[in-house]
């Protein structure tokens, strides 16, 4: 009977720890720089996106794919940031709910300073999005501005995972 309810519990903890948000944090550049640097080594995808960017949007399985795939690599995370505005959290947590998004996400508020922490992202970055980062042991390895493929995605991972 310990051993069923053993069982039973670490089924229940992995449940939660693979359940959607249902919260989205906010932050501001700062912290998710801040962020990015803690994840030492550890391939680290960064997704920016939007609830109204179709190409994101479009995209978006793909990444889920990907991200079920290597979720239990210890050298891999995958995190989605948020450029929709604050007062749209709401739509997000809905979004991340009807779009299954398992991986964890982020609200970027900081619209008013796009100008400054954009091109401390990538100087080539004009801001639109989608755009994926990928940093390994904290240093930018592969920039990508646009949508991605499930092919490409993988690729860059393969490529890049320690």
């Amino acid at each position: 009977m310990k051993n069923l309810m053993k069982i039973l519990f670490l089924m229940l903890c992995f449940t939660i720890s693979k359940a959607q948000q249902t919260k989205v944090p906010s932050m501001k550049y700062e912290e998710l720089e801040k962020r990015i640097q803690q994840e030492n080594d550890k391939l680290l995808v960064v997704n920016f996106w939007s609830t109204t960017c179709a190409p994101c949007v479009k995209e978006l399985p793909h990444f889920m794919e990907i991200h079920k795939k290597y979720t239990d690599n210890p050298k891999f995370k995958m995190i989605l940031v948020s450029l929709d505005r604050l007062v749209d959290k709401e739509r997000v947590i809905k979004f991340i709910k009807n779009k299954n998004l398992t991986a964890e996400v982020f609200l970027l508020d900081d619209i008013k300073r796009m100008n400054t922490w954009i091109p401390r992202f990538e100087k080539s970055w004009d801001g639109n999005i989608p755009v994926t980062i990928f940093y390994k042991n904290g240093e930018k390895v592969y920039f990508n501005d646009g949508e991605m493929s499930k092919e490409g995605l993988e690729k860059t991972i393969v490529k890049n995972l320690p």
